[in-house]
């Protein structure tokens, strides 16, 4: 019989417990590197550059994050060209967190990835399961957003401030509300 790691079952999406050695040390890595991100000044571009290009899975040309940046591990973060991320993003990224092209996030967005049972025997015991989130390209996130875990974003997308994403959003709509829903499609003239 295999055995397999927490963190092989973290990444199949499978129930895992998070504090075995490996994965706790890959997040003590990841916080580390976050805390060296955040201590960078606005003079220290390059040094900011080099720090996301080792933490984040990959990263594409024309990536900027704003200080104060949180996140689990890194590695499942990987992020287009030409994305822009304000203060205080978090994302908890124990599953895959795929961010198209030309996307905006607000101030205090959060992303998570990560979720636990609702049966609370299984959840006392430790244990907890991941989604992927997907953001399609052209979206903007609006301030204080909430992405949850398996959601999947269209492109052409804007999620408004405050909004809690719960389902999968469409193509070309804005969402807003908690838990968020389509308000209204894109119009070519806006």
């Amino acid at each position: 019989m295999e055995v397999r790691s927490e963190k092989d079952k973290m990444l199949a999406g499978e129930l895992y417990q998070a504090f075995g050695a490996e994965l706790f040390g890959e997040r003590q890595s990841a916080k580390r590197r976050c805390r060296e991100f955040n201590a960078t000044t606005e003079d220290q571009m390059p040094e900011r550059e080099a720090i996301l290009r080792m933490l984040l899975g990959s990263c594409g040309a024309n990536a900027f994050i704003e200080p104060s940046f949180r996140c689990d591990y890194g590695y499942n973060i990987h992020v287009g060209d030409n994305f822009y991320a304000n203060y205080d993003l978090i994302i908890l990224d124990c599953s895959e967190v795929r961010i198209g092209n030309n996307c905006m996030i607000a101030p205090r967005v959060s992303i998570f990835t990560a979720t636990h049972p609702l049966d609370a025997a299984t959840r006392v015991a430790g244990y907890e399961f991941a989604k992927p989130v997907t953001i399609g390209d052209n979206v903007w996130i609006g301030g204080h957003a909430v992405i949850n875990p398996g959601v999947t974003i269209g492109n052409d997308v804007v999620v408004a401030a405050g909004a809690v994403v719960t389902r999968d959003v469409p193509d070309g709509v804005v969402v807003a509300g908690v838990p968020a829903r389509v308000i209204r499609k894109m119009d070519a003239d806006i």
